[in-house]
């Protein structure tokens, strides 16, 4: 019974929602999501890791009216092709939220992203000054300094071994099954405990793809799960955030494990943004204070 609820509910949200859409990016095809409203402002939205494009569904509702929201997956998530070695790196992200602007053909376009997609956001509006006027990243700056100086702690070639040995158990592992979308609705929960119950539902819903013998898998590629050993040199990403010209506002969850940059000094690596921490919010504050959010959006944007 409970199921069908669940069901009825997708539906009911894709009776008024977006149209599903795709682009090619380094012969990937990647898919996103228009909410409409051509002509209107367009206003780019970027989910974080292991997550997915629908994660943004109540933030497309409540701007659809004034923006022309597009909400992509990236690759190796939701609705979007895997890449076929495994290998994710936030330089091949930001080609692709280069390609899909560029293939959508507007711009200036506004921006907001999370995490992963946060810092690859960061990335392209440092790339492409010109291509966003206003930029909101929600704990996208990556591990703290204290937490990158811990990691190389460890001697380079002992990770780099690290690496290999995780690479080759996740190229062994399948995709975790769940017998019911209950038994997946329920390790939504527990990871993150901030969330309504609706909402968990809603991103189980979307989250999850059903497998040939009934049970339900998370869409996203398990070789996520292992990143490179190293990302581009701290200096060169810092050289992007220097580059960065629009409006940004650097949002925190008071309660996530994300560091904020006032207090750990990466904002200096900024001239234009500004940040603003959430009280009673964890990682995905989006989710956790919704009614806040929105409204710094609003008063933004």
């Amino acid at each position: 019974m409970r199921e069908a609820g669940v069901r009825g509910m997708a539906e009911h949200m894709h009776d008024t929602g977006p149209t599903s859409q795709t682009f090619i990016s380094q012969r990937l095809r990647l898919n996103y999501l228009d909410w409409g409203g051509r002509g209107k402002p367009p206003l780019v939205l970027v989910h974080g890791g292991r997550d997915h494009a629908r994660s943004w569904d109540w933030t497309a509702e409540a701007l659809s009216a004034d923006y022309h929201v597009i909400a992509m997956d990236h690759r190796g998530h939701g609705d979007s092709d895997w890449v076929s070695d495994g290998v994710y790196s936030a330089s091949d992200m930001v080609y692709d939220l280069a390609q899909l602007i560029h293939q959508l053909g507007v711009g200036p376009v506004r921006m907001v992203a999370h995490s992963m997609g946060g810092n690859v956001a960061l990335r392209y509006a440092g790339a492409f000054p010109d291509m966003v006027s206003k930029l909101v990243a929600i704990e996208g700056l990556g591990p703290s300094p204290e937490w990158r100086e811990k990691q190389r702690a460890v001697p380079y070639p002992e990770r780099l071994a690290e690496w290999i040995e995780k690479k080759r158990k996740a190229a062994g592992r399948t995709p975790r099954k769940y017998e019911s979308i209950e038994a997946a609705f329920a390790r939504m929960i527990e990871e993150n405990a901030y969330l309504t119950e609706e909402q968990a539902r809603h991103l189980t819903v979307h989250g999850v793809t059903r497998n040939e013998d009934g049970t339900y898998s998370w869409k996203f590629d398990p070789h996520l799960n292992v990143w490179p050993v190293e990302d581009i040199g701290d200096e060169f990403v810092e050289a992007l955030w220097s580059a960065i010209t629009c409006p940004t506002l650097l949002l925190y969850g008071a309660d996530s494990w994300a560091s904020n940059p006032e207090k750990d000094g990466r904002i200096r690596h900024f001239n234009t943004a500004k940040v603003i921490e959430f009280e009673k919010a964890g990682h995905w504050l989006h989710h956790d204070q919704f009614d806040r959010f929105i409204a710094t959006l609003r008063d933004f944007l």
